[in-house]
C-alpha cells in the first residue's frame, strides 16, 4: 500500500504530466516530464524489460525531496514512464531516498537499494544503506532497513558521506560498492558482501582518492569487461590543471585488475566524459551481454540556471552507451538500437572545406551525424570548425585543432546565458590529421563521439528548435565526408 507521501507524488504526476506538449521534452533522452532530476538509479533488467530510477522531485524544478522516479524501455530509445516509485517517508529517510541501484531476485522480484538520509541528534546528515522489494511498478521498504550502517565502516569512514550504493549478485551471493568520505577528506570506494542481500559485512576498501583526484566519492560502478575490472565513480571538488579533468564534480574512470583481496590495482585512469554535462554514471548488463551505461547530462555547477523558463523539467539522462575497453581506455558509443530509428539519409562524399558552407539537406536538431575529416593532399589546415544547432544568434561550435591535438568544444551561442562555463577542450589521439566526430543531437543536447568512442562529451543546449543548421569552415583546406540520418522517434 503506497504511503501518504508516496501517493502525493503519483497524484501530481497524473495530474501534471497530461499537461506536458509533447514538444516540450526531448525527444528520445530521459527526462522526469515534470519536476528535477539527477542522478540515474537502478538501472537493471528485470523481467526482460530495462528499468531507470533517477533522483526526483516532482514538484519544483529544483533539488530539494528527493524521491525515486521511474521509467523503462526494451531497447533504451523508447522509455515508457512509470508511477514514482519510493518517498522519503520513513525515519531512516525521511530527508531524502538518495542514490541506488536494483537488481533481480531469484524469486521474481525487484531488489532497490538506495541511501537513505535522516538527522542525527548532532544535527549532521546520517546516510545509510536501504533495501524495497517490488514488482516492477509497487515498492515495499524492508522492514528491518536499514541494512548497512555506520557500525560496518572501517575505522576511517564517515556516516555523514557514506552513499549511492551500486549491488549486484555473485552467483547466490551479493556484492554492493558504495561511496564514502575518508578521515583524510577525500573519497574511496567501499565493497561490502551478503548471502542473502539483507545482512550485510563489509569486505575491504576497493580504491580511494588519497586527495588526488576530488574529495568525496560518488555513484561507484565495478565490473568485469573486456578482461579488465572497471571502477567508474564521480568525484567532487576535483582540481585540474590540465586538459583531462574539469573543476568541480567530474567523472573516473579506473581501469584495472582486482587482486585476492578486491583492492583495484590500477592500470589507467582517465575522465569518462570531455563534455560539460556528465555525472553519476550507471551500467547495466544487457541480456546479449553488452554493458551499457547512461548519465545524468547536467553540470552541478549551472544547476540555478534555467535558459528556458517555460520547460516544465530541468535535467535529462544521457543517450545509453555501449561500452567496451580498448587499449587500456574505455571506449563509448550510442547503443546500436538506434540505428533502428535512422530515417532518410544524406550523404556527401569528399567535400572541400575551407570558407564557412552549408550542404542541401544538411540540417536538423534530431539527426545522427558523422563527418570525417582528413588534409586536402594539396593543403593542410589549422583547424575545421562543424556548427550545429545554428540559427539566427545560435550555434554551437566543435573545432578540431591537428597540431594541438585537440577539440573544442563552444556553446556560449547554445541558449545559455554568460557567466556559465560554455567551453570545454579536451586532447584527442594524434591520426596524422584525420578526425571522426559522431554528433547525436536532440532538442535539449548534442552528444559527441571521437574516433569511434575513444572520448565522448556531453552538453545541454537550449538554443531554439528552430535553430537546426548545420556547418562547416576551416582555417586552410580540408575534405570531408558527411553522413547524415534524420532520427524518427
Amino acid at each position: 500500500m503506497p504511503s501518504i507521501l508516496l501517493s502525493r507524488a503519483r497524484d501530481y504526476e497524473t495530474e501534471h504530466l497530461s499537461d506536458v506538449p509533447p514538444a516540450h521534452l526531448p525527444r528520445f533522452h530521459v527526462t522526469g516530464g515534470v519536476g528535477w532530476i539527477n542522478d540515474p538509479n537502478g538501472f537493471s533488467m528485470y523481467r526482460d524489460e530495462y528499468h531507470l530510477f533517477f533522483q526526483y522531485n516532482p514538484y519544483d524544478v529544483y533539488w530539494d525531496n528527493m524521491h525515486w522516479g521511474h521509467v523503462k524501455t526494451r531497447d533504451f530509445i523508447r522509455w515508457e514512464r512509470l508511477p514514482c516509485a519510493l518517498a522519503p517517508d520513513k525515519s531512516y529517510d525521511e530527508f531524502g531516498c538518495f542514490s541506488g541501484s536494483a537488481v533481480e531476485l531469484r524469486d521474481g522480484r525487484h531488489l532497490l537499494m538506495y541511501t537513505g538520509v535522516a538527522k542525527a541528534d548532532d544535527g549532521e546528515d546520517r546516510q545509510t544503506q536501504c533495501i524495497a522489494f517490488g514488482d516492477g511498478i509497487n515498492y515495499e521498504k524492508y522492514e528491518a532497513n536499514p541494512v548497512i550502517t555506520a557500525d560496518l565502516l572501517p575505522p576511517d569512514g564517515s556516516p555523514v558521506h557514506f552513499r549511492d550504493p551500486k549491488i549486484q549478485k555473485v552467483g547466490d551471493k551479493f556484492s554492493a560498492v558504495v561511496g564514502n568520505l575518508t578521515s583524510d577528506g577525500s573519497g574511496a570506494v567501499l565493497l561490502f558482501e551478503s548471502d542473502d542481500a539483507l545482512h550485510w559485512r563489509f569486505a575491504n576498501k576497493v580504491a580511494a582518492s588519497e586527495n588526488r583526484i576530488g574529495r568525496m566519492w560518488e555513484c561507484p560502478d565495478l565490473f568485469r569487461l573486456d578482461g579488465k575490472d572497471v571502477l567508474i565513480v564521480s568525484p567532487q571538488e576535483v582540481r585540474s590543471s590540465n586538459l583531462e579533468f574539469i573543476e568541480g564534480n567530474t567523472t573516473l574512470c579506473l581501469i584495472g585488475e582486482l587482486d585476492e583481496n578486491s583492492r583495484l590495482i590500477r592500470q589507467t585512469e582517465q575522465t569518462i566524459d570531455y563534455g560539460l554535462d556528465f555525472y553519476a554514471p550507471q551500467t547495466v548488463l544487457t541480456k546479449d551481454g553488452r554493458r551499457v551505461m547512461i548519465a545524468w547530462m547536467q553540470y552541478w555547477n549551472s544547476v540555478e540556471v534555467r535558459p528556458i523558463k517555460e520547460l516544465p523539467f530541468f535535467g535529462q539522462m544521457t543517450l545509453p552507451r555501449e561500452l567496451t575497453v580498448r587499449d587500456g581506455r574505455l571506449i563509448q558509443n550510442p547503443v546500436r538500437e538506434l540505428l533502428n530509428y535512422r530515417g532518410n539519409k544524406i550523404l556527401y562524399k569528399n567535400i572541400s572545406v575551407s570558407e564557412k558552407i552549408t550542404l542541401p539537406c544538411v540540417k536538423g536538431r534530431s539527426v545522427d551525424l558523422t563527418v570525417k575529416i582528413k588534409p586536402d593532399k594539396s593543403d593542410s589546415f589549422k583547424s575545421v570548425t562543424v556548427n550545429v544547432a545554428e540559427g539566427k544568434d545560435h550555434s554551437v561550435a566543435v573545432c578540431y585543432c591537428p597540431a594541438a591535438g585537440t577539440v573544442l568544444v563552444d556553446r556560449s551561442r547554445g541558449g545559455w546565458p554568460e557567466g556559465v562555463l560554455n567551453k570545454r577542450e579536451f586532447a584527442v589521439r594524434d591520426r596524422a590529421g584525420e578526425i571522426t566526430l559522431r554528433f547525436i543531437l536532440d532538442r535539449y543536447s548534442m552528444e559527441l563521439f571521437v574516433n569511434g568512442g575513444e572520448e565522448a562529451a556531453s552538453f545541454a543546449i537550449f538554443s531554439p528548435k528552430e535553430a537546426d543548421g548545420i556547418s562547416f569552415e576551416a582555417e586552410g583546406k580540408a575534405i570531408a565526408d558527411i553522413e547524415l540520418y534524420t532520427l524518427d522517434i
